[in-house]
C-alpha cells in the first residue's frame, strides 16, 4: 500500500485491518488506533446500509480531533485465490472538483497562495505556493489551525475574524493587508480574497482563501498617489525657502527616513555666488528633516553652506543631471561619509539618493534622500519617483525666484520713484507710510507725494496705478512725474486732473508692452496756509478724512469722478476751510478695501484710529496701520497725513494797487517799509526792484484791480495779481528795445520766478532767498 495515498483495509465484517500513513495525515487517527475498529465509526454521518461497509463516492469523515473532512471514497473488493470475498480496499480523496488531475495540477501550481479550511478553520488543502510562504510542507499543515502557523499579531487576529465572518456569513470578502509571510525577510503588500466553500447539497463546508502579492502594484498606486500630493503640496507660497521645505516634508518619510534640500547662493538672491573651488561644489542647506528626531542627524545647519567633493553622489547628480544611487560598502560613499565626518548615530545609513534641482535648463540645487530606518535601499524605480518630486519641485522654486527677483526690482524701482526725504515747506507737517503687499500678485502701483507751490502753499497727492509688477510700477513712475510736471504750472486740482486723464488714456492707445494695466486712480489736494483753504478734486479715489482739532473725524465730501484713462467726463474740485491744526490723511484703496472686507466698516474704523490720541504723527501713522489693516493685506497701502499750519497777520502784508504809474514808487516805498519791519533790510533794495517790475508790468499791461502781496515764509515770496489771464513770457531784449527787460531782470535777481492762473486772473510771483542769520 502506497503511504502517500490515503487508504484501509477491511475485513468481511467492515473491521480495519490496514491503514496507510495517507489515511493517517487525512483523518488524524494512527494505526493503532484505527486497526480493529468498525470503519463506519470513521464517518461523520450515518453510513447507508448495503453490500460494502462504506460507499463509493462523496462522504464527510469525522477527523481524530472532531472536524469534518470532505473526502471521495472509492471502494474495490479484495478476493482470495478461489475469488471469494474476503473484504475491501477503500481510497479516499479530496472531492472530484478540486480532485481531477487537471483541476489538482492548477491548484497545487498556482501562483496564489490558495488554501481551504474547514468551519474550525483547520487546514483541509494547502498548494504548493501556500506551504512556501509559510515555510512548512502539506503534511504538517493539513488538519492544524491556520492561526497556529502564525504569529500572534494584528494580522493574525484580522485574519482569525475575516474567516469566521465568511463561514458564518457565507458572503465573500476581499481586502488589502500588510504583513510579513514566515518564510520572507520584510512584510509585503497582500490581497486578500476569501469566500465560503459549500457541498453539493449546498452545505457549508469550509472556506478557502487566496493570497496575492500586490506590493509593486501597491507601490505604484503609492508614486501616484505622492506624485498627486505634490501637485497640491508644493508651491503653496511663491517663497524659495517654503518650498524646499515642503519638498522634504513629501519626502519624509514616505521617500526617505533623512532629506535635505541645497541650493546655489544666487537662488536665494545673493548679488554674486561665492567662488567655488576647484575640489568641489558649495551649496547652502536651506530644509532637511528626519522621520525620528535626531536619526540621522543633519551634519550641516540651516543656512550653513556646505562643499561636495567632486565623487560624492550630490556632486555627481549636479555634474551629470540625473539621480544618483549610493549604497554602503560602495569606495565613494564610504569615502564621503568618511570625509563628512558623520557622527555614530547615521552609522547605520545604507542607501543614498541624491537627485539635481533642474528646471528651464538650469540646476538650482540638489535634494538628497537617506534611509537608514528603512529597511530597503533605493532601487531605479525610487530614483524616476525622486526624479519627478524634484522636478516638479525644481519649477516651482525657479518660479518663487523669478518672483522675488520680479517682485525686488519693482520694490526697488517704486522706491526710487516715492519722495524719500519730503522737500521742506511750512504749510503742512506731514507724516507718511508705505506697505508693499506680500500676496503673489506682486508689488502694485501705488503712490504719494507732497509738492511745494508757490505762495507758501503745498499739493498733496495720492494715487494708485491698476494692475500689479513692473509695468504698473513703470507707469505709476510715470503719473508721479506728470503731476509734478503739471504741478509746477500750478494748475487748480480739477484741470490737473484732466490733463493726467488725457496722459493716461495715450499711454494705452500706444499699446506698449511696459504700460500697465488701463486705470488709475488719483487725489490731487492743495492747501493755502494762508487763505487756510483746502481745494481737492478726485479721480476714481477713497474720500480723504480729516481730523478736526477737537478730536473729531470725519470724510470730506468729494466727488469722486471716473477713473483716470476713462475720459470724456469732468472732474470737479471742492473747497473747505480748515482750521490751523487739522489733519488730513490721504490714503490707497488697500487701507479699506479686500476681498472680505466691508468698505464702510473699514472706513469707520479708518476714523476711530484718527481720533485715538497720538504723540506725533508718526505714531498716528503707526496706529492707524494697526487698527484697520488685517494681518496679512492683499494689496499695497499707501497712507499720507498732513496736518495744516497758518501764516499769520504778522507773515504777510496786503496792498491793492490803483492803476496809475506813479502807484509803482508807493508801493516801493511800501515793501521797503515791511521789509524793515520784519527786520530783512539787507535784501529790501532787491525786492523793491522786483516790486517796481512787478507792479509796473501789472499797471502797463494788465488788468484792473491789481493787488500786492509779501508773504514772510521760508523764503520771501513777492506776488502781484491782476485780473488780465494773459500770462508775461520771458525774453531777451534786443539793444535799441525800449522794453522787455523787467521779467529777465526779476529772474536773475530771485532765486525763482513763475505765474498761476487764478479764478479772478492771473498771478506773478517771485522768490528770494533770506538773509543768513
Amino acid at each position: 500500500m502506497d503511504d502517500a495515498s490515503a487508504a484501509m483495509v477491511v475485513d468481511a465484517r467492515g473491521v480495519v485491518t490496514g491503514w496507510s500513513e495517507g489515511a493517517r495525515l487525512l483523518t488524524g487517527h494512527p494505526a493503532e488506533e484505527a486497526v480493529g475498529r468498525d470503519v463506519r465509526a470513521l464517518l461523520a454521518e450515518d453510513a447507508p446500509s448495503g453490500a460494502t461497509p462504506l460507499p463509493s463516492g462523496p462522504v464527510t469523515l469525522r477527523h481524530r480531533d472532531g472536524h469534518p473532512v470532505p473526502a471521495r471514497l472509492t471502494v474495490r473488493p479484495l478476493l482470495d485465490a478461489r475469488g471469494a470475498p474476503t473484504g475491501h480496499l477503500i481510497t479516499a480523496e479530496p472531492p472530484d472538483a478540486a480532485r481531477t488531475p487537471l483541476a489538482a495540477w492548477a491548484f497545487q501550481q498556482a501562483s496564489l497562495a490558495i488554501s481551504v479550511v474547514g468551519p474550525d478553520l483547520r487546514y483541509l488543502l494547502v498548494n504548493d505556493t501556500a506551504c512556501r510562504l509559510l515555510g512548512e510542507s502539506q503534511e504538517n499543515l493539513v488538519g492544524r489551525s491556520c492561526l497556529d502557523t502564525m504569529e500572534d499579531d494584528e494580522y493574525t487576529r484580522g485574519l482569525d475574524r475575516h474567516l469566521r465572518r465568511v463561514t458564518g456569513t457565507g458572503e465573500p470578502l476581499q481586502y488589502e493587508v500588510y504583513a510579513q509571510a514566515p518564510s520572507q525577510p520584510r512584510p509585503r503588500t497582500w490581497n486578500m480574497e476569501m469566500w465560503p466553500v459549500a457541498g453539493p447539497s449546498g452545505e457549508p463546508l469550509g472556506a478557502a482563501l487566496a493570497a496575492f502579492d500586490t506590493t509593486e502594484q501597491h507601490r505604484a498606486r503609492q508614486r501616484l498617489a505622492l506624485l498627486n500630493e505634490a501637485a497640491t503640496a508644493i508651491g503653496t507660497t511663491l517663497d524659495v525657502v517654503r518650498t524646499a521645505e515642503e519638498l522634504v516634508a513629501l519626502m519624509v518619510p514616505a521617500v526617505a527616513d533623512f532629506a535635505a534640500v541645497d541650493l546655489h547662493d544666487w537662488v536665494l538672491g545673493a548679488d554674486e555666488p561665492p567662488a567655488r573651488p576647484d575640489t568641489g561644489v558649495v551649496l547652502r542647506r536651506v530644509a532637511h528633516g528626519s522621520a525620528a528626531e535626531g536619526s540621522p542627524e543633519a551634519v550641516v545647519r540651516l543656512g550653513q553652506t556646505d562643499v561636495y567633493p567632486p565623487f560624492s553622489p550630490p556632486a555627481r547628480a549636479l555634474r551629470e543631471c540625473r539621480a544618483v544611487l549610493a549604497r554602503a560598502g560602495e569606495p565613494d560613499f564610504d569615502r564621503w561619509m568618511t570625509v563628512r565626518g558623520v557622527p555614530a548615530c547615521v552609522a547605520d545609513v545604507h542607501s543614498l539618493l541624491a537627485v539635481p534641482l533642474r528646471a528651464r535648463g538650469v540646476v538650482l540645487g540638489v535634494a538628497v534622500a537617506v534611509r537608514n530606518l528603512h529597511p530597503e535601499g533605493y532601487a531605479d524605480d525610487d530614483a524616476a519617483l525622486a526624479e519627478e518630486l524634484a522636478s516638479r519641485a525644481a519649477v516651482c522654486v525657479d518660479n518663487a525666484r523669478r518672483f522675488a527677483r520680479e517682485r525686488a526690482t519693482a520694490l526697488a524701482l517704486q522706491h526710487s520713484l516715492l519722495p524719500k526725504g519730503l522737500p521742506g515747506q511750512a504749510a503742512v507737517e506731514v507724516a507718511h507710510r508705505y506697505l508693499p503687499t506680500s500676496s503673489a500678485a506682486g508689488i502694485g502701483g501705488d503712490w504719494f507725494d507732497v509738492i511745494p507751490l508757490a505762495g507758501s502753499r503745498v499739493a498733496l497727492v495720492v494715487g494708485d496705478v491698476v494692475g500689479h509688477g513692473i509695468p504698473s510700477t513703470a507707469t505709476m513712475g510715470r503719473l508721479c512725474t506728470a503731476v509734478r510736471t503739471l504741478a509746477d504750472v500750478d494748475l487748480p486740482p480739477d484741470e490737473l486732473l484732466t490733463h493726467l486723464d488725457d496722459l493716461v488714456i495715450h499711454l494705452a492707445a500706444d499699446d506698449r508692452e511696459d504700460v500697465g494695466e488701463l486705470g488709475s486712480t488719483c487725489l490731487y489736494a492743495v492747501y493755502d496756509p494762508v487763505s487756510r483753504r483746502l481745494t481737492v478734486a478726485a479721480a476714481g479715489h477713497p474720500a480723504p478724512a480729516l481730523l478736526l482739532p477737537d478730536g473729531t473725524c470725519r470724510l470730506i465730501h468729494v466727488n469722486a469722478g471716473p477713473p483716470l484713462g476713462v475720459g470724456g467726463l469732468p472732474f470737479e474740485a471742492t473747497e473747505l476751510q480748515l482750521p490751523e491744526g487739522a489733519v488730513v490723511a490721504l490714503y490707497t484703496d488697500g487701507l479699506i478695501e479686500g476681498r472680505d472686507r466691508d468698505i464702510d466698516r473699514a472706513t469707520e474704523a479708518l476714523c476711530r484710529a484718527l481720533e485715538v490720541p497720538a504723540d506725533s504723527l508718526e505714531s498716528l501713522c503707526d496706529g492707524v496701520l494697526k487698527d484697520v489693516l488685517p494681518e496679512e493685506p492683499g494689496d499695497d497701502v499707501a497712507l499720507l497725513l498732513a496736518r495744516t499750519r497758518a501764516l499769520g497777520a504778522d507773515q504777510v502784508a496786503t496792498r491793492d494797487v490803483l492803476p496809475d504809474p506813479e502807484e509803482v514808487a508807493a508801493a516801493r516805498e511800501w515793501a521797503g517799509e515791511r521789509l524793515a519791519a520784519w527786520g530783512l533790510e539787507e535784501i529790501a533794495f532787491i525786492t523793491e526792484l522786483v516790486v517796481s517790475e512787478l507792479v509796473t508790468n501789472a499797471i502797463r499791461y494788465g488788468v484792473p484791480p491789481v493787488q500786492l502781496r509779501l508773504i514772510r515764509d521760508r523764503t520771501l515770496i513777492c506776488e502781484v495779481a491782476d485780473a488780465s489771464s494773459t500770462s508775461p513770457h520771458l525774453r531777451r531784449a534786443h539793444a535799441y528795445d525800449e522794453g522787455g527787460r523787467g521779467l529777465l531782470l526779476v529772474a536773475q535777481l530771485t532765486q525763482r520766478w513763475g505765474s498761476r492762473q487764478t479764478d479772478r486772473g492771473k498771478t506773478i510771483w517771485a522768490e528770494q532767498p533770506l538773509p543768513q542769520r
